[in-house]
């Protein structure tokens, strides 16, 4: 098979394993479960922040979920991701982190006794 040919049937074959995966609506938006509850954005927070611990236990029972299907739509999800977000740091662990390059005087021009004295 020619190159091009087999990059197209690639393509074609990714995008259509990619689709499968697309998520559909949710049909129990909106609809309070059997607590007569609406998720919503607080929550949503709470889910969030136990969702690792939740999925942990998932594993071991199987009627605990990680995520309220019964929920307000884009409050709950916003509260959900930003519980994720702050329990697994954001993803940006990094960025506060300075290399040893940096952190060091030296390779400014100073020297070790000079920032020592600036403290």
């Amino acid at each position: 098979m020619k190159p091009a040919l087999s990059l197209l049937v690639l393509i074609i074959l990714l995008v259509s394993i990619l689709a499968g995966c697309a998520p559909g609506a949710n049909q129990s938006k909106g609809v309070a479960n059997q607590h007569d509850v609406v998720a919503g954005f607080w929550l949503g927070l709470w889910q969030g922040f136990i969702a690792p611990f939740v999925f942990v236990a998932s594993l071991f029972k199987n009627d605990l979920c990680i995520y309220e299907v019964h929920n307000n739509g884009a409050w709950y999800n916003f509260g959900y991701l930003f519980g994720l977000a702050i329990v697994g740091g954001g993803g940006n662990r990094t960025a506060g982190r300075k290399s040893s390059a940096d952190s060091s005087s030296t390779s400014v021009g100073i020297s070790t006794e000079e920032s020592d004295r600036h403290l």
